[in-house]
């Protein structure tokens, strides 16, 4: 059984947020099958701690303010600035320091889920600057 729809719509949300704030790499997996206990994982990077937390408030405002008020169960990593999770129950979303990213590569463990479009008005482009066609 695939993501619900309304996990889907809201994680759209946090990675609108995320990106707006200058996350790199958003992405998201519909992790219904392996686990059962969650639908989503999202994962963002930043660069620096900073980024880290802000990205973090900002998306927990707008869950806040555009989905009734919603709030986490529970956040993780608020301290430290590298890594910070906050468990919505319905999805998990983690927003990781590059390095930690790197370091850590959680998106190994989902690569044989499927991916979820987040629908970004500027997602981060994976072409190099030479690689890019005219359309």
């Amino acid at each position: 059984m695939p993501a619900v729809q309304e996990s889907i719509d809201e994680i759209r949300i946090a990675a609108e947020a995320a990106d707006r704030l200058k996350a790199t790499d958003i992405v998201a997996f519909d992790v219904t099958e392996p686990l059962a206990i969650t639908d989503i994982m999202m994962i963002a990077g930043a660069s620096n701690e900073r980024q880290v937390l802000a990205v973090a408030e900002e998306v927990e405002k707008d869950l806040y303010l555009k989905c009734g008020k919603r709030q986490p169960r529970s956040r993780e990593g608020l301290t430290e600035g590298q890594w910070v999770l906050l468990d919505y129950g319905d999805f998990v979303i983690h927003i990781m320091h590059d390095e930690s990213r790197e370091f850590y590569n959680l998106e190994r463990l989902w690569r044989d889920c499927p991916q979820i479009e987040l629908e970004l008005e500027h997602p981060e482009s994976s072409l190099e600057a030479g690689d890019e066609t005219d359309a």
